[in-house]
């Protein structure tokens, strides 16, 4: 029987020499080349890294002075990740229904939260761009400027994504959050980044990723200079040159990752299209697909269950957050409170897809949803 992991990271020689260099101590910075390139990429005019994808969310609120009481707008179909950096605040996340095509931020249901809940404390959107397909950015953007909050773009999953036609990241949020190595929980290495055309968060940003340490400098080697100040309460969120030289590697392959990605994704498209029980995503944008994810309207659990039993594994994106334990108590939050979001995790189901998986172990999949959905009544 096959073995097909969700997701398995593509590894090749530039990594290994990338990280050989760092170990070798050479004098050049890893971590401000990946920033560097970072931004050139993106289309930004700055770039701040951080250990992982949530550090670079939580030093994003920290860079808008979250404070306590505060609200940030959230979709309730997003990672777990995204509400707990708001609530480190004791701010509080307001939830706003998916829509049941693309799993984005519902615009006309973020309407209805704005006209409910604008006021002084209301901070921002986050926003998430799920499975590498953009929200509708030209309608939270027109809402954003009517109500006067910021945006900020969760792009964890959604690195190298365009929306018609701009990187996103570039497209005039306040702040863009993305992460390296995402899907696994035991990463290979790990690095969050943050993209912003504002300097003054920027230098906020980087100030508090150290202890809001002030200094003389650093030298070669990381050691902190002879004399220094702490100028606030910060963090220690700075990425190590080790994830940087691998996530410098990564970078150079991003839009190789992608294309074999959308590859994949027409292969799916194509033989899933007329299998019964299954609904392939709808495209409503540009999609890079970080993941692939489907419907199945007959009983999802126990066809992920056979798929597993043939040595095809499958995760869910995401469990709405209404329905997790800590958010449904804490706000007193009813099952059909996001009668959307609940609908499609009832049916949704990610697929295998990353650079690393050929054409016969897709075809091995797209035959196996075949044979299991053929015997469904």
């Amino acid at each position: 029987m096959k073995e097909i992991p969700f997701y398995k990271p593509l590894i090749g020689d530039l990594e290994k020499k990338l990280i050989n260099e760092v170990l070798s101590f050479e004098e050049t910075s890893k971590v401000d080349e990946l920033e560097i390139k970072f931004a050139k990429y993106i289309g930004s005019q700055y770039a701040v890294s951080t250990m992982n994808g949530t550090a670079a969310m939580h030093l994003s609120m920290c860079a808008l002075d979250l404070k306590r009481g505060d609200k940030i707008i959230c979709s309730v179909n997003s990672f777990p990740s995204l509400a707990e950096v708001i609530r480190h605040f004791d701010a509080e996340p307001i939830f706003v229904d998916s829509n049941k095509d693309d799993f984005n931020m519902d615009i006309k249901a973020l309407e209805q939260v704005l006209t409910k809940s604008h006021h002084k404390k209301l901070k921002g959107i986050f926003i998430s761009h799920v499975a590498g397909q953009a929200a509708d950015l030209d309608g939270i953007y027109h809402l954003a400027h009517k109500y006067d909050i910021k945006v900020i773009e969760d792009a964890t999953q959604a690195m190298g994504g365009t929306y018609k036609g701009q990187k996103i990241g570039a497209t005039g949020s306040a702040i863009t959050c993305f992460r390296f190595s995402p899907q696994m929980k035991n990463s290979i290495a790990s690095g969050g980044i943050i993209i912003s055309n504002d300097k003054e968060l920027v230098e906020r940003a980087k100030l508090l990723r150290n202890h809001a340490i002030v200094s003389d400098g650093w030298d070669r080697f990381g050691n902190l200079g002879y004399v220094y100040d702490v100028v606030d309460i910060g963090v220690k969120y700075d990425m190590n040159e080790l994830n940087a030289a691998y996530c410098l590697a990564q970078l150079s392959r991003s839009d190789q990752f992608i294309q074999r990605r959308i590859k994949i994704a027409q292969i799916y498209d194509t033989e899933l299209a007329n299998c019964p029980h299954i609904s392939t995503p709808i495209k409503k944008s540009d999609h890079i697909y970080n993941q692939y994810i489907i419907k199945v309207d007959k009983n999802r659990d126990s066809f992920a269950k056979e798929l597993k039993q043939n040595g095809i594994y499958t995760a869910l994106h995401f469990i709405p957050l209404h329905l997790l334990s800590y958010y449904k108590n804490k706000y007193s939050l009813r099952v059909n409170d996001f009668p959307n979001a609940l609908h499609n995790y009832q049916q949704i189901l990610s697929l295998p897809i990353y650079a690393g998986l050929d054409d016969e172990q897709v075809h091995y999949i797209c035959n196996k949803i075949k044979e299991i959905a053929s015997h469904r009544v």
